[in-house]
């Protein structure tokens, strides 16, 4: 059976694991929307992409109209506590933005739901974690079949893993807990949403590992 076509919509376009999915698509031809706040809009990259949803994601119905027509939402909004400064909240960016995500896709349609979460939101300690697992159950309580990334600590970019996780990722049994590049997390996140599959999966440890082989990375 032929695959139907798929229509990506890229929910956290503008942060560095975004960028990457939509160099990444844009290259292959992928189709997608890019979802971009209102006040990102006129910056680079975003500026040169071409189809793009300009909304604020509290904004319900100019949401779910925007989305509407794609197949896959791709959640990659999240925060740090560096940037509580600025009003960024766990509550707002990781577990609100999926919420309203959440409820503009049972709008528009949407057959799929791929969440950016983190390792160790199986067993959440911490309000990081906690949060992160809040965001997995909005997701799994959707109605609409989904696929969880947890990756480890990221690399590339801004990002710098220390060396004791490097350390500990040789260990037996530790293998999953190696940190992963920014280029091989985007190509797991478009491989799995072009796919559609695995659903109702949580992709963590030697399970996104398989995935980042299977995907080319």
């Amino acid at each position: 059976m032929t695959q139907p076509s798929r229509l990506l919509f890229v929910a956290g376009a503008t942060g560095a694991t975004g960028r990457n999915v939509v160099k990444q698509a844009l290259a292959r031809d992928v189709p997608l929307i890019a979802h971009v706040r209102p006040k990102s809009a006129d910056t680079e990259p975003a500026k040169s992409w071409p189809r793009k949803a300009v909304v604020e994601l509290a904004r319900g119905e100019p949401l779910a109209e925007a989305m509407k027509g794609s197949t896959t939402v791709l959640q990659l909004i999240g925060t740090m506590r560096k940037r509580f400064a600025s009003g960024d909240t766990y509550e707002t960016s990781d577990i609100g933005t999926t919420r309203q995500l959440v409820e503009a896709a049972k709008q528009a349609g949407v057959d799929h739901l791929v969440l950016l979460s983190s390792v160790g939101a199986g067993r959440p300690v911490g309000a990081y974690l906690k949060a992160k697992a809040e965001a997995e159950r909005l997701v799994r309580e959707s109605g609409i079949p989904w696929t969880v990334v947890r990756p480890p600590a990221f690399e590339g970019e801004y990002h710098h893993p220390p060396a004791l996780l490097r350390m500990l990722a040789k260990l037996p049994l530790m293998g999953g807990l190696r940190p992963i590049h920014l280029d091989q997390l985007a190509a797991v996140l478009l491989h799995v949403a072009l796919k559609r599959a695995p659903l109702n999966t949580v992709l963590e440890g030697e399970s996104l590992w398989n995935e980042v082989a299977a995907s080319g990375a």
